[in-house]
């Protein structure tokens, strides 16, 4: 099983709409795919059900119940939630997990592993991809420690490129708990190309952080707002449109770099994939 962390310490970079729309696209390739959200927004398993179903769910039924003491062994039945797409499923999160995204995650003993054990047991699928709030707390440091790669969606300006070298030194850190874990790329989000700034931005980040920026760019597109307003990943909504199309470029490459990756560090190659 691979799993995927999406990462950034900023809000908007699109972490939460990669996910939703990437599943969809790893779907359409043949892939089962779990998606965890670990942000107590819960803007992940909103897009599927909606506010109000996610923010009145129990503790029990999301990510919350790995981290309570008083919590038994979390049942795979109560957490993990099929969706309308028979290949895609999620562990949900919502504001009860925000009191145990604490700072400092190092420092919180066997707690920091809570992910990586329900990972452990998820034997039924072929990728996961883990959603993070925007912060390195607990909750995304339980994602790095748990991931085995990171992509790092960073939208073209200052707010989304600022803090990327914390993101960074997070993941070096995770890597000493998580040995097998690495950056599998930068991820340029809500593009815009008519935008001079936009196109700066790109030229910026492929300057500074060369082949670890992945070749595939999100634009910003209005496909994707109308496909999550249907709650339906944009290709199932809209499979002709360009956000489609560029997601399903997305989901090819993440493949092939981790298939390039695995097969350089001596892994079992990753199973074949075409459109």
């Amino acid at each position: 099983m691979l799993s995927i962390c999406l990462i950034n310490q900023k809000g908007g970079c699109g972490k939460s709409s990669t996910c939703f729309h990437l599943a969809g696209a790893l779907a359409e390739l043949g892939q089962r795919v779990l998606l965890v959200d670990t942000d107590p927004q819960g803007s992940l398993g909103q897009a599927f059900f909606g506010s109000e179903y996610i923010e009145t769910i129990g503790s029990m039924e999301t990510l919350t119940c790995l981290f309570e003491d008083h919590c038994c062994a979390p049942s795979a039945a109560l957490l993990v939630k099929p969706t309308l797409h028979k290949e895609i499923s999620i562990v949900c999160a919502n504001q009860t997990l925000a009191p145990h995204n604490a700072p400092s995650p190092e420092r919180s003993g066997l707690s920091q592993f809570a992910l990586a054990q329900l990972l452990e047991e998820q034997t039924a699928y072929d990728v996961v991809l883990i959603d993070c709030p925007p912060n390195l707390y607990l909750c995304s440091w339980n994602a790095l420690v748990g991931a085995h790669y990171v992509v790092i969606p960073v939208p073209p300006e200052d707010f989304g490129a600022q803090g990327l070298r914390a993101v960074h030194q997070a993941i070096e850190h995770a890597g000493q708990l998580n040995p097998r874990l690495r950056l599998l790329g930068h991820l340029v989000t809500r593009f815009d190309r008519r935008l001079l700034v936009h196109r700066a931005y790109e030229a910026k980040l492929r300057d500074q952080y060369g082949p670890a920026v992945l070749e595939t760019v999100i634009p910003e597109a209005s496909a994707f707002k109308v496909a999550l307003a249907c709650r339906k990943p944009v290709a199932y909504q809209e499979p002709a449109s360009r956000g489609a199309g560029a997601t399903m470029d997305l989901a090819l490459e993440i493949l092939d770099r981790v298939e390039q990756t695995e097969e350089s560090r001596g892994f079992v190659r990753y199973g074949e994939h075409s459109r």
